[in-house]
């Protein structure tokens, strides 16, 4: 995911519950894509009618950055009939997980009902203008993202999607599996041949994040199940 500038220079059912055997199985995906205020013109009918189902939009970044493009691609995502979410782009030196997490639910990062919002994505990856880790020991990173994990969950009863790559999960949390059957993980990899290894206990990837490019604008992602699931993780 690609984060802001101006700050560093950016399934189904309960998770918790079940693991769908179909889902397992991985017999079909479903295309979607993420996106930020960095894609200033993005084509949501056009990915739609190509067959993508559901996009996750950039809402926030540690406590001050509220992405200015959310508002207006989280419209245009709704008015093409896409399956839609937010994701926060995580700061752990600035702040505690639960301040992230509420300043994420405030602008944009809320999950509802209604079969068509996804919840909220948590971006935890490589620090783009410091120590890989921001400076916490694994044992500390895992409590911050555990202190996010809980605070969500608290204010939504949904468990945020976790993003991040196999190294940086391996190297900053020490290969945690605190979250494998609680919080859906989308795992970027930018291959053709697969996602790779899974890191943390995960069985599988929910999304794997396939590509810095998609035609009608951002990251490509790829959901691991059927339609049936990808609307299973969005009503809960």
């Amino acid at each position: 995911m690609k984060l802001d500038i101006s700050i560093a220079c950016l399934a189904v059912c309960h998770f918790v519950t079940a693991l769908p055997t179909d889902l397992l199985e991985k017999r079909s995906t479903v295309q979607g894509f993420d996106i930020s205020h960095y894609q200033g013109t993005v084509n949501f009918q056009g990915a739609y009618n190509s067959g993508a189902r559901f996009v996750i939009i950039k809402a926030t970044e540690g406590t001050t950055y509220i992405d200015s493009s959310f508002s207006s691609h989280y419209s245009g995502a709704t008015a093409a009939g896409l399956i839609r979410g937010g994701y926060h782009f995580a700061h752990p030196d600035s702040s505690s997980g639960a301040t992230q997490a509420n300043f994420f639910l405030a602008h944009g990062g809320g999950w509802s009902g209604d079969g068509r919002t996804l919840p909220g994505m948590l971006d935890i990856e490589y620090n783009p203008s410091g120590a890989t880790c921001y400076g916490l020991s694994q044992g500390a990173m895992v409590n911050w993202i555990q202190d996010f994990v809980n605070t969500y969950h608290s204010k939504t009863t949904r468990y945020p999607l976790i993003y991040s790559t196999n190294d940086w999960w391996t190297t900053c949390t020490g290969n945690s599996a605190a979250f494998h059957t609680t919080s859906p993980l989308v795992l970027a990899r930018y291959s053709s041949s697969g996602p790779g290894t899974i890191p943390g206990g995960w069985p599988y990837q929910t999304i794997w994040q396939n590509a810095d490019s998609y035609t009608y604008g951002g990251d490509s992602d790829i959901f691991n199940g059927a339609l049936s699931n990808l609307q299973k993780l969005a009503t809960g």
